[in-house]
C-alpha cells in the first residue's frame, strides 16, 4: 500500500495494516518518507525489507499493527 501504510499477511493468514509513519522521523526510516523508496518493499526471510536494506523485525510488524 502507498503513503506509509503495510498490508501484511502473515503465516497465520492474518491480514494487518502496519502504520510505517511513526517512523518517518526515526533515524534511517526517514528515508522511507520517499515514495519511490517506500514501494520496494518485499518480504525476505520473514519479514518486510526495502531495496536499501531497512526492515523491520517481524515481531514489530504483528505486535504494533491493526487487525483487518
Amino acid at each position: 500500500m502507498e503513503g506509509g501504510i503495510l498490508k501484511i499477511k502473515f503465516t497465520n493468514n492474518e491480514y494487518r495494516i502496519f502504520d510505517v509513519k511513526p517512523y518517518f522521523d526515526k533515524g534511517i526510516f526517514a528515508e522511507l518518507k520517499k515514495q519511490d523508496v517506500f514501494k520496494t518493499a518485499h518480504v525476505f526471510n520473514g519479514t518486510v525489507v526495502w531495496d536499501n536494506e531497512l526492515d523491520f523485525c517481524p515481531d514489530t510488524l504483528y505486535l504494533e499493527s491493526k487487525e483487518v
